[in-house]
């Protein structure tokens, strides 16, 4: 029994496309959540549970994507061009990354707001990096004063350190 040409060429084309969609699924499953919950950036409570929800999904899901594309990987295989093989390989490399990044990201979210391990200080005068204009936390203990700038303490939130030989956490 033989089969249609044009019957073939459109499954493969269906194939590809289903491919190709996986793993932009993919990619967006690991990619969305990064962008969502990044520093420095307006954040809805709709956009965190999205965040959140991908989070928890991804690493099955991305598996799964992966096994379907490994399965129409080998259906395109025979009988395709070197260029559709390498197209098909390309897709599984991705699907792969992602697959392999999507545990990860829950490492990133905990990482994000990690405290700030090392501080180091200068006199007022002596930091360069802290603008007149910059907006700080300030904090006298003990006849010792201390200033960290907003915008450093603002990726991770929170800084130990010790001023006037008290150990504190600064946040805001």
């Amino acid at each position: 029994m033989q089969t249609d040409p044009s019957r073939s060429h459109s499954r493969r084309r269906l194939f590809y496309g289903v491919l190709f969609l996986l793993v932009l699924s993919a990619v967006a499953m690991v990619a969305l959540p990064i962008w969502l919950i990044r520093p420095f950036a307006p954040q809805t409570p709709s956009g965190i549970a999205v965040a959140y929800g991908l989070r928890r999904w991804a690493p099955a899901v991305t598996v799964l994507f992966l096994a379907v594309g490994l399965g129409l990987a080998v259906m395109l295989w025979r009988g395709a061009r070197w260029w559709s093989r390498a197209l098909a390989v390309l897709g599984l490399v991705v699907l792969g990354a992602a697959a392999w990044r999507a545990p990860k990201n829950e490492l990133m979210f905990e990482g994000m707001f990690a405290p700030m391990a090392k501080t180091a200080s200068a006199p007022a005068a002596e930091a360069r990096w802290v603008e007149d204009k910059d907006p700080v936390l300030a904090l006298s203990l003990n006849g010792d004063d201390a200033a960290y700038p907003v915008r450093q303490v603002a990726y991770h939130h929170i800084v130990h350190d010790v001023v006037g030989g008290v150990p504190v956490a600064v946040t805001y």
